[in-house]
């Protein structure tokens, strides 16, 4: 059985998938939070959530 499979073109794309999920999750949990925390640290998730995006988007290139 051949076992020469090279897994390192997979890494970064799951990688980037965990991330945007543990994001994602972040943003949802915002809603629990106070007013003003939330308000400081929506934009900080939004940011890193459109980072993710772009980085998935030239994985795929």
């Amino acid at each position: 059985m051949d076992m020469s499979f090279d897994f390192q073109p997979v890494y970064p794309h799951h990688d980037l998938l965990i991330e945007l999920g543990q994001v994602e999750m972040a943003i949802d949990g915002l809603s629990e939070r106070e007013d003003n925390e939330r308000g400081a640290l929506q934009p900080g998730l939004e940011s890193r959530m459109q980072s993710l995006l772009e980085a998935l988007d030239h994985l795929a290139v």
